[in-house]
Order: C-alpha cells, then sequence, then structure tokens
C-alpha cells in the first residue's frame, strides 16, 4: 500500500521484508525438524509461514484499496505500530528478563527506539 503512495518506497520495504522471513523461517523450521526428524516437514511448514503474510497482504489489500485513503492509511499503521509494541512489552520484554541479563533487554528496547526515531527523523 505505501508502494502505491511513492513507488521508489517499495524496493526498500521488499528488501526488509526479504530478510526478515530469513529468522522467521529458521525459527519456525529448526523446532519441527528436531521434533520430527523431518526436512520435508520443516520445510513445508516454514513454506506456509512464509505464505501467510503476501497472502494475508493481497487480502488486506482487496479489502482495504476502495477505502483506501491517507486517514485509513494512518489509522493501519497506528494500529499495527501498537500491535507490535504491546506485543514487545507484554510478552517479549518480561520473556527476555527472564531468561537472560536483567537491564540488557531494556537497553535493547531504548537503542531501538532511539534507532527508529533517528531514521524517522533522518529520512522524513
Amino acid at each position: 500500500v505505501a508502494a502505491l503512495q511513492e513507488p521508489r518506497v517499495a524496493i526498500p520495504i521488499v528488501a526488509a521484508i526479504a530478510i526478515h522471513n530469513i529468522p522467521e523461517g529458521i525459527a519456525v523450521s529448526v523446532p519441527i525438524y528436531y521434533a520430527t526428524g523431518s526436512k520435508k516437514k520443516a520445510f513445508l511448514y516454514s513454506f506456509a509461514s512464509g505464505l501467510s503474510e503476501p497472502i494475508g497482504a493481497l487480502i488486506g489489500y482487496l479489502i482495504l484499496m476502495p477505502f483506501m485513503n491517507d486517514t485509513i492509511n494512518g489509522i493501519l499503521y497506528a494500529a499495527v505500530a501498537g500491535i507490535m509494541v504491546f506485543i514487545s512489552v507484554d510478552e517479549l520484554l518480561p520473556s527476555a528478563r527472564e531468561y537472560g541479563e536483567h537491564h540488557l533487554s531494556i537497553y535493547g528496547m531504548i537503542a531501538g527506539m532511539v534507532i527508529m526515531a533517528m531514521s524517522l527523523w533522518l529520512f522524513i
């Protein structure tokens, strides 16, 4: 959807999604491989998991495209950002603190916020 507003934005988004899919695929396939011992099952489940992202994007595009404007786009970005922050703070941060260094997860979260803020400031 962002590429419709500015087509040159599509290339970095596609690259980011592709890079993101590598650890996601590993995170899905390795436990399945160790649980079943089957490379074929691990690959198939990992592939099915990877397909959910573009299929969901296509369905969302087809449903929302007739209504898409700057307001709807902003609402969607805000909702997704809120979901990601909630998952990070409610699920991932407590798990990281339980299994890792006490303050390291907090430092990582703050560093991520600073990097994102600086990238927004530099590129917008």
